[in-house]
């Protein structure tokens, strides 16, 4: 790693370099580029292959040029010219790994300090989905000193007992 990156909050769960700024999310990469005023897109060359980025002025030595971090998604990656910016996404091909560095020789960030998103409930897994409601549910309850849904379903376990045996005495039994 880096010395001057060693243990830094990455910047926008990336880095700001001389030429270049990058900021990511799991699913996607974004590379802004200060570009001349006035540049227009047949100006420039941006190639985007499965493990490397070559983009740069025509006739000039690239700005990036080098092998990323992981594999592309080559057939979603694109780019846009505003405000004298080039404004390129990179879409992740392992949508669950975080980048150390844009292209080899980067500086690396430490992607132990990233911020994730917030994801939405809907975009999990139903397992995980169910998983995360329980969970969110058993925290409202101890919130409001309800029992959580462990607990309730302990509860329903004795109340059946209970109706089986009628025969046993509970009045004095202590129930954790």
């Amino acid at each position: 790693m880096a010395e001057e990156n060693k243990g830094k909050k990455p910047i926008g769960n990336g880095d700001v370099l001389e030429k270049y700024s990058w900021t990511q999310k799991l699913e996607e990469v974004s590379v802004n580029i200060p570009i001349p005023s006035g540049t227009r897109a047949k100006q420039l060359n941006v190639e985007f292959f499965n493990n490397r980025l070559k983009v740069g002025l025509k006739g000039q030595t690239p700005i990036i040029d080098g092998e990323v971090f992981a594999a592309l998604k080559v057939e979603d990656c694109t780019w846009t010219i505003a405000d004298d910016n080039l404004a390129i996404e990179l879409s992740k091909s392992n949508k669950q790994q975080w980048w150390k560095y844009l292209v080899k020789g980067d500086p690396e960030i430490d992607t132990s300090k990233i911020e994730p998103e917030n994801s939405k409930i809907d975009d999990l897994d139903p397992e995980a989905q169910q998983l995360v409601r329980k969970m969110m549910f058993d925290q409202r309850q101890k919130q409001m000193g309800l029992p959580t849904s462990e607990e309730l379903q302990k509860q329903e376990m004795l109340q059946k007992f209970q109706q089986q045996h009628p025969e046993f005495d509970f009045s004095n039994a202590k129930i954790n």
